[in-house]
């Protein structure tokens, strides 16, 4: 996994950005491995991979943390302005895949806010990523 210094790095070069097209309901361009990340394996490339985290505690300290955890929070909500398109309408089919991975693994996390799993019921139908679910023994 990046350093949770990364991840905010990696943010603040795009962040503007990534609120402008949530918001519009259209992702543009490449910021999802460090905004919803997922589990390192389920990565395919090596950026998936470099941001991928290991699992429950990795996920819990991306959410504790000061910046991540209210962006992560604030990027699930923007998604949920939009639960009259279908994810790839919005993220494209390749991204609404990491997306519903990464909300699975952050709904996971004890103590998460309901935004996660609102974000599944509404955008994915209730389906939860399977592969996460197995890799995380839920």
């Amino acid at each position: 996994m990046a350093e949770l210094a990364e991840f905010v790095e990696a943010q603040e070069a795009v962040w503007p950005q990534v609120v402008a097209e949530l918001h519009a309901g259209r992702k543009d361009s490449h910021w999802i491995w460090w905004v919803f990340p997922q589990l390192q394996s389920l990565g395919r490339s090596h950026r998936a991979r470099h941001f991928g985290l290991s699992g429950l505690v990795e996920a819990a300290a991306y959410l504790s943390h000061p910046v991540l955890g209210p962006r992560l929070e604030q990027s699930a909500e923007l998604l949920l302005k939009h639960a009259d398109r279908t994810p790839e309408e919005i993220l494209g089919p390749v991204d609404a895949l990491k997306v519903r991975s990464s909300m699975t693994l952050f709904e996971a996390v004890p103590g998460a806010p309901e935004v996660f799993g609102a974000v599944l019921n509404r955008l994915y139908s209730g389906k939860r990523c399977p592969v996460t679910r197995e890799a995380l023994a839920l």
